[in-house]
């Protein structure tokens, strides 16, 4: 039942106005061009990498002939990325990848030709191959392999609120969908829902790809998939950024499906054998003293002696959550990352909190947090790839605290 309903504002998504997404939406511009200028694109940037070849040997048939490597790397790169739609990893045109990958190959090819200068031409040749084959190499792994692994991870928490004989709560978590089209990560959604059969589902936003969320096709097959999802329980969502989850577009997708949308929400479900679990379902702008405030308001509505989940996009709001001894707090939007590298972690997060909660289990006080890496890619000029960041989804499991 419905326990307290706040009235949420116009979305004030603070990201929407970062360097990033200003950064990938103009990386993303080759995606609405024909197809001769992506290549004329090509072209020119082969001609760079290729420039400072000359310098060494004052040779034009050795700027040629790098830029030449240069342009047969690229073309590697087309064709990995247009498999990605039959192999149903990703559905993005290779031109909105395009130069995002394109940019850190050619400056790798230039710093390759800048060492000439002082190395031996052998070494230099031997150089620019590795260094580009390895860059093969992993943009076949991140985009053909890990984004097609879909794991489900286990979490055990205990909550003191819970009877001490009482059955365990098991909740299936997913996050971060990003749907373009149905995908292979989809069909092992719903193949690990028959198999660990959760008593509830909650889903934590980002239902849409940023680059398909005005897409109707996309629209029905994300309805498709969430007509789908069922437990005894019941199936519990929030929105997610809302540059992401258009709310003018994304809120009538739940109007006809069999599951409900929290929106500054509290919903409290009751077992019949007296176990309670209350939901605080929440918005998220990203804009953490607002979403803070109305965290706090919607905690206090809350009905005591029960252990709270909260469902929110971003792990931006842990540290109130702890504050107000929220017993588990369910998010996604970082990925992980996405793209993580040895001995360094993240490149980006996403996150105001920067790499304070990137993902898997974090506990405070009474606090447990888990920040999901998501199933989906991210959008726009966004490579659709994966490293050391492999999608999931998350059973996690409720028990009575041990006496």
């Amino acid at each position: 039942m419905i326990e307290e309903t706040f009235i949420h504002s116009e979305p004030r998504d603070h990201l929407a106005r970062g360097w990033l997404h200003k950064v990938m939406s103009a990386l993303n511009k080759p995606a609405y061009w024909p197809t001769w200028q992506a290549v004329l694109l090509a072209l020119l940037l082969c001609l760079a990498g290729g420039l400072i070849w000359y310098f060494p040997q004052r040779s034009w048939q050795t700027a040629v002939t790098a830029g030449a490597v240069l342009g047969l790397f690229f073309l590697g790169d087309i064709f990995m990325l247009s498999l990605l739609p039959p192999r149903r990893i990703s559905f993005c045109t290779w031109k909105a990848q395009f130069l995002a990958l394109a940019l850190p190959r050619t400056a790798a090819a230039a710093a390759v030709g800048f060492l000439a200068i002082w190395l031996p031409i052998d070494w230099d040749w031997g150089l620019l191959i590795t260094v580009q084959l390895a860059a093969t190499g992993l943009l076949f792994y991140g985009a053909h392999v890990e984004p097609a692994r879909l794991r489900l991870t286990k979490l055990d928490i205990s909550s003191a609120d819970m009877p001490p004989d009482a059955e365990p709560i098991r909740l299936l978590h997913i996050t971060d969908l990003h749907i373009e089209r149905l995908s292979r990560r989809e069909d092992d959604i719903l193949a690990y829902l028959k198999q660990t059969r959760p008593d509830l589902i909650l889903i934590t936003g980002d239902y849409l790809n940023l680059s398909f969320n005005r897409d109707p096709e996309a629209y029905r097959q994300a309805a498709e998939l969430l007509s789908q999802l069922a437990a005894p329980q019941g199936v519990y969502a929030v929105l997610g950024t809302p540059t992401v989850d258009l709310w003018e577009t994304i809120t009538p997708l739940f109007v006809d499906l069999p599951l409900t949308l929290l929106r500054d929400e509290c919903y409290e479900i009751c077992w019949p054998d007296g176990r309670r679990l209350t939901l605080l379902g929440l918005d998220c702008t990203h804009d953490i003293d607002f979403d803070a405030q109305r965290l706090q308001a919607l905690a206090e509505a809350a009905p005591p002696s029960a252990p709270t989940a909260l469902l929110y996009h971003s792990p931006e709001l842990m540290p109130q959550a702890a504050e107000r001894g929220i017993d588990l707090f369910l998010c996604g939007h970082t990925h992980g990352g996405q793209v993580r590298l040895p001995g360094i972690g993240p490149l980006l997060t996403s996150s105001h909190l920067g790499r304070q909660y990137v993902m898997g289990h974090y506990q405070s006080g009474k606090t447990n947090l888990y920040v999901s890496t998501g199933v989906g890619l991210e959008g726009l000029s966004a490579p659709r790839v994966r490293f050391l960041a492999p999608p999931e989804i998350t059973l996690v499991t409720i028990w009575p605290s041990a006496l």
